[in-house]
């Protein structure tokens, strides 16, 4: 055997070993990985403690059509457009990461999350300059960047900037920009206070543009962020979300007052980039199930809800409403059924930890929920993500021996710019790399895709993009989970 090969078997043993720690996953291995992924999604200048280093420099001019500075920010999948409202949600849920679990995490991983939290939110500041008059909420052109299969360092499709106005609103965008900054503001509360004071400022902002002129942002936006990211649940959510982060930035009840003021009230099982509800309900309740703040007005309503959710997602539970595979996992719709699964497991982890702090339970009809309960059967859908599954495959990328080698992701399956500079064009990325079987050259450490089927199938194929594509709001609720799940389970 030559030598090369039997070091390449060393690493295989020693991923098996890492992976699988007398039958437990390696959780702070997988967090780790899973904030690193966020810089492979990085648009604009990279700085020096870039890690992923098959990235470089792209879109450093974005906004200037506009007059404006809106370079920085993340891709949102495997393109390269920069869409608002799940960045600004993806912005969110690292930050609620931090903010819940972060005293959790180890050093290096929560200096990570911050810094990945202030690429979000140092974007998201830009695309607010011209607030109360405008929000830019998209930069790229959606069709023509779908036409193309190139790097996000030299591409040329058109980077046209998208606004919502006054006249053209956007209260669902509007208002998951305030809920980022406000979330993040207390990711640096600490740390850095100047910059902690300047979210919460721009949060405000944001959340009176929301609410003064409503509308939905696929309303007034139609042709470039649909069926991409439409706003399918309305804007009452996310005004409600923006409203609960923002009291819990400040204290001011006025906004806990607004929150519990927008009256919607309907059942769902879905927390998601689009449906705000079962996470507002989640935050607001931890002051009534922890007994936190005694003096504050009370948040019952939101308990309620927040069980109710709860109810509807356990298997076991007499009202669930959701489906689940044969080997497992939470399944709620085809494309990126993952989304689902990571933002869900998120919710019941961090319920769990409220319950676990209070010795509180709840039951859905004759089935008593404990925080033991919640905690393993997110360590359940969390492990049949890194592994636990019929095809015994990581769907992360990077972690274990066995996960996808062949991702719906531009940056990843094009060969780096160190390796061959000259620009590919726009059709130049299709035959030789898109079409081809062989692995994509670049991993995307941490990386989770879509995921599988309903039947637990999987294929492993770039043109497969509902399976294979990665998404920064499938990573981002990951982040607080694992962070859970490591200080829970020794590994």
């Amino acid at each position: 055997m030559r030598p090369q090969n039997i070091f390449a078997c060393m690493i295989l043993v020693v991923a098996v070993i890492i992976c699988n720690v007398n039958g437990q996953h390696h959780y702070s291995d997988a967090l780790s990985k899973s904030i690193i992924f966020f810089q492979g999604q990085r648009s604009g200048k990279l700085p020096p403690s870039q890690i992923l280093n098959w990235r470089s420099d792209s879109a450093i001019s974005d906004g200037s059509s506009d007059n404006v500075d809106l370079s920085g920010g993340y891709y949102d999948a495997g393109d390269n457009i920069k869409f608002g409202l799940p960045m600004a949600f993806t912005t969110t849920m690292l930050a609620w990461s931090v903010v819940e679990f972060g005293k959790r995490m180890p050093h290096h991983d929560l200096n990570n999350a911050r810094e990945a939290t202030r690429w979000g939110t140092d974007y998201l500041l830009k695309a607010s300059v011209a607030l109360p008059n405008a929000l830019y909420v998209q930069v790229g052109d959606p069709t023509a960047d779908h036409k193309c299969w190139e790097r996000p360092e030299d591409m040329n499709t058109p980077r046209s900037v998208y606004k919502v106005t006054p006249t053209n609103p956007g209260s669902d965008v509007a208002a998951e920009t305030a809920a980022a900054l406000a979330a993040a503001s207390l990711v640096f509360k600490h740390t850095d206070p100047k910059y902690s004071i300047s979210l919460v400022a721009t949060a405000e902002k944001a959340f009176l543009f929301a609410n003064k002129y409503r509308g939905k942002y696929s309303d007034s936006l139609s042709s470039v962020v649909c069926p991409f990211y439409c706003s399918y649940s309305g804007y009452q959510d996310e005004l409600q979300w923006g409203a609960a982060w923002l009291y819990k930035a400040t204290g001011n009840s006025s906004y806990l007052e607004y929150a519990k003021s927008v009256g919607v009230d309907s059942d769902c099982d879905t927390f998601s980039w689009d449906n705000k509800l079962p996470g507002t309900r989640v935050l607001l309740s931890r002051f009534e199930v922890t007994h936190d703040r005694n003096d504050e007005p009370a948040t019952g309503t939101f308990r309620d809800q927040a069980e109710k959710f709860i109810c509807n997602v356990l298997p076991d539970s007499p009202t669930s409403t959701i489906k689940y595979t044969p080997g497992g996992l939470m399944y709620k719709m085809e494309g990126s059924n993952l989304q689902y699964v990571t933002s869900t497991s998120f919710l019941l982890s961090v319920y769990a930890k409220y319950m676990k702090a209070s010795s509180k339970t709840f039951s859905c009809g004759s089935m008593v929920v404990t925080p033991s309960l919640l905690r393993q059967h997110a360590k359940k859908q969390v492990d049949y993500i890194l592994g636990d599954n019929p095809k015994g495959m990581s769907y992360m990328v990077g972690y274990g021996d066995k996960y996808p080698k062949r991702i719906h992701h531009r940056g990843s399956s094009l060969p780096s710019l160190r390796f061959k500079p000259q620009s590919m064009g726009c059709d130049g990325g299709f035959q030789s790399y898109y079409y081809s079987s062989n692995p994509n050259p670049n991993i995307l450490t941490g990386a989770v895709v879509g995921g599988p089927d309903q039947y637990d199938n999987f294929y492993d194929d770039r043109n497969n993009y509902a399976q294979s594509e990665p998404a920064t709001y499938i990573n981002a609720p990951l982040v607080g989970s694992l962070s859970y799940l490591a200080a829970s389970f020794k590994s």
